[in-house]
């Protein structure tokens, strides 16, 4: 989950002017980062064997 800091944080580093849809899109980026970080400390992740396997099928 994102904390009030880390989005400040974000928010800080873009351009003095900047438009909605670029904010929406790194909060977005830092809600899926935030959301892959907890994932992997979890282990709540699909080990490279099976990745291998199951990667063609998603390309088609």
């Amino acid at each position: 989950m994102l904390t009030k800091e880390k989005v400040i944080n974000a928010i800080s580093q873009l351009p003095g002017e900047f438009s909605v849809d670029q904010a929406i899109d790194e909060l977005i980026l830092l809600e899926k980062i935030d959301r892959g970080l907890a994932q992997s400390e979890a282990n709540d992740v699909i080990p490279d064997e099976e990745l291998d396997k199951e990667l063609p099928e998603w390309l088609r």
